[in-house]
Parts: structure tokens; C-alpha cells; sequence
């Protein structure tokens, strides 16, 4: 349902493109809302005609989605190079737990990157177990090595890369070619860097998941997930979603689509002065390492260079001699920074994050104490300066 000619420009013209076909838009520049439960037909003829078919384009009842749903998936299929089509999911979650399902069965076993995103670690470790299918975690620097690690039960890997709160870049082509050899599914949460600055797919992913929620909404303000795959998991993908009920408003596709236009540009304007903070944040003295993947001290950063087009907002640092009462003063006397979960929005966010407690296969042995900040579209003067009295503040606390 693609336009292959989408592959031929540029990532800000696809951005402002993709998706928009006039089976969607019509006369109009963006998709229309299209509110609908029940699709009618003109006659049983068609009625029974609608059961032989199911692809986006084909009305059938309003959970297989409408022009707005549909010219959003499409959007990011065009942008995913190799792409054969996208599934929409009410949050990130949902689209990590549904493209699971759709490649293990009961006495399966998933490889899970010791750096996962903890919801993706709950959702193994309970319900997957649940099934009978059970997860291992491994080292997220393997690499190549990760063959080692494979028995006659591994049937899928969840690779995040980077981590989202230890930001370890992963050898992903590595990873995916030992899995291809041996029969094995790999799947990666993109969200950090998305189908533009990792194209996923191309690396030798199988299937590609982010949570729309963050850069593809990037107004805080939708929940969504999205998972892209190429032509050997796409029906497996799409009716797994289908029969466990998955769907997404036209109204949250709508402000998703409205979102993926400016795309390019904000993580442009993320990327930025993401880096400039990141840089003045290494030469304070109450800072350690800066856990950034542009930055030679994040690990795995030469993976980065090699294989990403950007960074993103999001990042971590580490407070030499802070513990948990003196990192809460410092995050506690920001006043542009908002202290929540997620992040990819156009505000400023501020986390206190504690990865030890979430590893399995590896230790974590940094001392003091980590921030992970979301760096937003504000002037990053003004974050600068609203970082530096914070540090005063803290300096107070030790």
C-alpha cells in the first residue's frame, strides 16, 4: 500500500509526504477525521465480498480502521526502508507485547536485552511466563557473541538500542545476522532514534517497534505504538494485532499524522542542543560520565558512529558523589524541567533512574547517582542556566 517512490527522497520531504495519497486526503491537504464504528455496504454482495479481503483500503468495520488510520500506517511504512506495512497499537507497550505474541507460542524462548525498557521486562517475566514461554537477558554489548546464548527453544530476540535509561548502542546488525542464521526472530524497540536515524529494517531488523507516543506524536499529548516489518512477518503481524482487538482513535491517528510532519525538524532541534548540554554537563565537576551515544564515553558508542544518522532528546549522567537525597534536590530545584515519565515531547523532562535494580545478566556497578534528562525545544540557554542553579542547590545538599 506504499509509494515506492517515497524511498527515493529525502527524510524531511518524507516526513511532510508520506501518507498523504488522495485515497486518504481527498481534496484536502491532511486526512480527514474519519469517526466510524459500523461500514456500511450496498448490498450482501459486498458484504460478503468485504470477508475476502483485509488490507488497509478495504472498509470493513471500523476496528480494521479507516483513511485516518490507514494513511498514518502508511506514513511509516513509507519511511521504514523495506517496509511492507505498520500496525497501529494504543500505547508502545501494546505494540511490544502484541508483535511478541505474534512470533512465540507457549514453550518458546526470547532473548531480552539486559538494558530493556522495564514495562518490556514485567511483560516477559509475568505474562509471557504465564504462557509458558520463557525469557532470558543478555548482556546488551554481546554483539556477535549473542550466538552462544541461543538453544533449540529460542525462537525471538527484543533488542532496545540504545537502552532508554543506560543507553548502551547495541552491535544490532550483528545481532540480527547470528539471529537470522539460526531461524531466530529479531525484533528492536527504536523509539530513541525512529525509522530516521536508525532505519531498522535495512540493519537487518525484523521487526521494527517504536512508541508513537513520544517523536512521532511529540506534543505529549497521545498515546500510540507502531510496529513495521517486512513481507515474512507482515500477515502474521497484522492478524495477531487484529484478533487481540488492537486499535487506535482516528482522533489520536490524526494528531499523531499532524505530529509526523514536523518530525524532521524537531529532532533536528532535539538533537541539537541536546548535544550542547550533554557537552556542558561533562565539564561540570559534580558530573561524571554523560551517558550519550554521540559522546566516546557512552558505551557502544563506535556501533553509533557506524550505523546511526542522529541523536535524539534523551540522555543520562551520572552525579559523582550524589545519593538519592541529593539527586531529589537537584531535580527538585529545576523549574524548566518537568519531572514525569516518557518523553519525545516538546517540553523539557527530568528522571531520577536507579538501573541497578533492573539487571539480570549484567551488574551495574556506577557510583553516585543518575539523571536522565529529555531535552525539549526550549532555548537551551535557558536549560543551561536552569541546570546551573540546580547545581547550586545540590552542592548545598552533599
Amino acid at each position: 500500500m506504499t509509494d515506492s517512490s517515497q524511498n527515493s527522497k529525502k527524510p524531511a520531504t518524507q516526513a511532510v509526504t508520506s501518507g498523504r495519497r488522495k485515497a486518504w486526503t481527498g481534496a484536502v491537504v491532511n486526512p480527514p477525521v474519519w469517526r466510524a464504528s459500523t461500514h456500511l455496504y450496498d448490498n450482501v454482495a459486498d458484504l460478503r465480498a468485504g470477508l475476502s479481503s483485509n488490507a488497509d483500503g478495504q472498509f470493513f468495520y471500523g476496528r480494521r480502521g479507516s483513511p485516518t488510520q490507514w494513511s498514518l500506517a502508511d506514513a511509516l511504512t513509507e519511511m521504514e526502508p523495506g517496509a511492507a506495512g505498520t500496525m497501529l497499537y494504543p500505547s508502545g507497550v501494546a505494540a511490544i507485547a502484541c508483535a511478541m505474541l505474534a512470533v512465540l507460542k507457549p514453550g518458546d524462548e526470547v532473548l531480552l536485552t539486559d538494558s530493556s525498557y522495564d514495562p518490556s521486562r514485567s511483560y516477559a517475566d509475568a505474562f509471557l511466563k504465564r504462557m509458558g514461554i520463557t525469557a532470558r537477558y543478555y548482556d546488551p554489548l554481546i554483539g556477535a557473541d549473542i550466538g552462544s546464548l541461543f538453544t533449540d527453544k529460542t525462537k525471538a530476540i527484543l533488542l532496545e538500542s540504545p537502552g532508554s535509561l543506560t543507553f548502551e548502542v547495541q552491535d544490532v546488525p550483528a545481532i540480527c545476522s547470528a539471529a537470522k542464521e539460526a531461524g531466530i526472530t529479531s525484533l528492536l524497540d527504536n523509539t530513541w532514534a525512529t525509522s530516521r536515524f536508525f532505519p531498522a529494517l535495512s540493519k537487518g531488523v525484523d521487526i521494527s517497534i517504536v512508541a508513537a507516543t513520544k517523536y512521532i506524536v511529540g506534543h505529549s499529548d497521545v498515546m500510540m505504538g507502531a510496529a513495521t516489518t517486512h513481507d515474512k512477518y507482515w500477515t502474521r503481524l497484522r492478524r495477531t494485532a487484529q484478533r487481540l482487538g488492537q486499535v487506535v482513535s482516528p482522533d489520536d491517528a490524526y494528531l499523531a499524522a499532524r505530529g509526523l510532519r514536523t518530525l524532521e525538524v524537531r529532532l533536528k532541534q532535539h538533537e541539537q542542543s541536546a548535544l550542547t548540554i550533554a557537552h556542558w554537563l561533562k565539564k561540570r565537576a559534580e558530573v561524571g560520565l554523560v551517558l550519550h551515544p554521540a559522546l566516546p564515553d557512552c558505551p557502544g558508542h563506535e556501533v553509533w558512529k557506524r550505523d546511526f544518522n542522529g541523536s535524539s532528546g534523551l540522555f543520562s549522567f551520572q552525579l559523582i558523589d550524589g545519593d538519592e537525597k541529593s539527586r531529589a534536590v537537584f531535580i527538585d530545584s529545576l523549574a524548566l524541567f518537568g519531572i514525569g515519565y516518557s518523553w519525545g515531547g516538546f517540553e523539557s523532562l527530568a528522571l531520577p533512574v536507579d538501573p541497578g535494580k533492573y539487571r539480570t545478566a549484567t551488574d551495574w556497578t556506577m557510583k553516585g547517582a543518575l539523571v536522565r534528562l529529555h531535552i525539549g525545544l526550549e532555548d537551551p540557554d535557558d536549560l543551561i542556566a536552569d541546570l546551573a542553579k540546580a547545581f547550586e542547590h545540590y552542592n548545598n545538599a552533599l
